[in-house]
């Protein structure tokens, strides 16, 4: 038995980070009140580690891309079949990656222009018409459930990995895998500064834009004339 390295360090990063805010937005939002101003910037969070999760997917390491563990038919026929052979997430494990990230954006997006007319107001609300508020608030909060469901699948996966001797949470921290190769061929894990910075650079943009600070605070009404 021998361990290789799978995942880079700006990876592992970028999940426990999204743990926490994922973590953040959840807890907050139950709580309500004056918490809901950390559900908002949780949100932000969870925009930039997206946006450089994307950019990283790119042109980050080799299992960093996205290409290198796409869940294809004829990958995920191999591991079915019990043929597939490779490092890192498995086909049926990327679609859950996959799926996570999904949710997780359209969560962020969608609470950007939402508004609850008692303790929050997304930050870009402004920039769409009620109705648009109002539609994408209430699937905005109807999704909320799936994010639970889709969050209880992937912590129920990781405890059967962790009774088959597969522990992925420390795997995460560590970011080295376990291979009963002889002599295993270790992926690309080296980070590039130039990708890197590019990365923080679009997710620093993402925040930014996000945040709607950007957008010009209408002019107070004029006082109506003392008769």
């Amino acid at each position: 038995m021998q361990y290789i390295r799978v995942w880079d360090l700006p990876l592992r990063l970028f999940h426990w980070g999204l743990v926490i805010a994922v973590g953040g937005a959840l807890v907050s939002v139950q709580l309500g009140g004056n918490m809901m101003i950390w559900h908002e910037r949780c949100g932000l969070a969870v925009v930039g580690l997206l946006a450089f999760r994307l950019v990283w997917g790119v042109i980050g390491p080799q299992q960093a891309r996205f290409i290198t563990f796409f869940p294809t038919p004829a990958r995920l026929r191999r591991y079915l079949r019990g043929d597939w052979q490779g490092h890192g997430h498995n086909p049926l494990g990327a679609l859950s990656v996959l799926a996570m990230l999904a949710l997780f954006g359209w969560q962020a997006l969608s609470g950007l222009f939402s508004y609850d007319d008692i303790s929050f107001g997304g930050p870009l609300r402004s920039l769409v018409s009620g109705t648009t508020v109002e539609r994408l608030s209430g699937l905005h909060h109807d999704s909320e459930w799936w994010l639970y469901g889709l969050i209880a699948l992937h912590v129920l996966a990781i405890a059967v990995y962790a009774l088959r001797g597969k522990h992925l949470t420390a795997a995460m921290l560590h970011g080295r895998a376990r291979t009963h190769n002889a002599a295993p061929a270790a992926p690309d894990t080296s980070v590039r500064w130039s990708a890197l910075v590019i990365a923080l650079a679009v997710a620093g943009a993402a925040v930014w834009l996000a945040s709607g600070v950007w957008i010009e605070t209408p002019p107070p009404a004029p006082a109506a004339p003392a008769w």
